[in-house]
């Protein structure tokens, strides 16, 4: 593959098409050309992995109609050049092998690496070219060829050899979540001198959920309060034993999740929201102790509703943009995988 050897900007606005000026995520169309400007790295597409509000969007939309769903990402991918889901504006991570790497690439991978992307799919150019004839539609890891191609500064991280490839990479999405929860944890911790953390997670019984839940076990948390919708999962997150205390609510009813958070023992120091349905802003906030923080993971979040909801109830909390980016996030999530046998349990019970 002949490279174009000029240097392009380490974010990848060289290969933002439309509109002029826009950085990558947000454009509405990117260069997706296979030739490498020097300092990116070019990757053979083995899956994707799309993020859950913008599968669980599709979805619904498409009723169960695999084919239609199918051809939506691909006229996506097709019009983008990128899988970016134009209702959520979200689209998820991939896997695959590295294929040519720039030579002022400072990523530090090899041709060869079989590596999970740590970027998201609506910033990374991406073409498919076996019209996803794999993927049954149902899941939202998704069998894919094609290349992806990736920046000066995008992350990546080597897939491990101990744990199969759909367990890695369900963990590798959702990596950013686990490591911000345990830095804010750790934070409440040194700033309250003895006094208890309550850490509330709302959608506990989920990939992120889980994963946070332990991640504050792990910083030290006093008390973890895992909140979820059903019994189903409130039978699922009990027989983890990752939270203390489980609570059903309906995380979109505000009054409601509060009485329950609150009866619990809440209201939280730290407040997780993991869960990919709408409407769940003004429910944490209430949920949160005056001089807590609120970390909001999930893409189906209304950041206007939770700044001016927190604002019309008078609530002293710090809210979070969890932007799934935090140093040695992979290889904590993967740790936390590894060594609790209750983060395992529920990530298989989603397979």
């Amino acid at each position: 593959m002949e490279r174009v050897l000029v240097e392009g900007d380490p974010v990848g606005s060289h290969r933002v098409l439309e509109p002029s000026g826009a950085l990558p995520q947000a454009a509405s169309r990117l260069d997706t050309r296979p030739e490498l400007w020097s300092d990116e790295v070019r990757v053979r597409v083995e899956r994707l992995n799309l993020d859950a509000a913008s599968f669980r969007q599709l979805w619904e939309k498409h009723a169960g109609d695999t084919d239609g769903l199918r051809a939506e990402v691909l006229a996506i991918v097709a019009e983008r050049g990128k899988m970016q889901n134009p209702v959520t504006g979200s689209g998820g991570m991939l896997i695959g092998t590295v294929e040519e790497v720039g030579p002022d690439s400072p990523l530090g991978l090899a041709e060869g690496d079989r590596v999970a992307t740590l970027v998201s799919l609506t910033l990374t150019p991406l073409v498919i070219t076996d019209g996803l004839a794999r993927w049954d539609g149902t899941s939202e890891q998704v069998p894919a060829d094609g290349h992806a191609i990736l920046f000066g500064r995008s992350i990546a991280a080597v897939l491990p050899d101990d744990l199969a490839t759909e367990d890695a990479i369900a963990v590798m999405d959702v990596c950013g979540a686990p490591a911000l929860t345990r830095r804010v944890v750790l934070g409440h911790k040194l700033a309250r001198e003895g006094d208890p953390v309550v850490v509330t997670v709302i959608g506990a019984a989920g990939k992120s959920g889980s994963l946070s839940l332990a991640a504050a076990r792990n910083a030290g948390a006093d008390l973890l309060l895992g909140v979820v919708p059903h019994q189903t999962e409130e039978r699922l997150l009990r027989a983890s034993g990752l939270a203390d205390v489980v609570v059903l609510a309906d995380a979109r009813d505000p009054l409601g999740l509060r009485d329950a958070v609150t009866a619990a023992g809440g209201p939280g120091t730290v407040t997780v929201v993991c869960v990919d349905v709408p409407g769940c802003e003004g429910g944490a906030v209430l949920s949160t102790a005056s001089g807590g923080t609120v970390i909001f993971f999930s893409m189906a979040t209304s950041f206007s509703a939770a700044a001016l909801g927190a604002e019309g109830l008078a609530a002293d909390v710090t809210m979070l943009v969890g932007n799934g980016y935090v140093p040695g996030h992979a290889a904590l999530a993967l740790d936390l995988y590894r060594s609790q046998p209750g983060v395992r349990s529920l990530f298989e019970s989603r397979r």
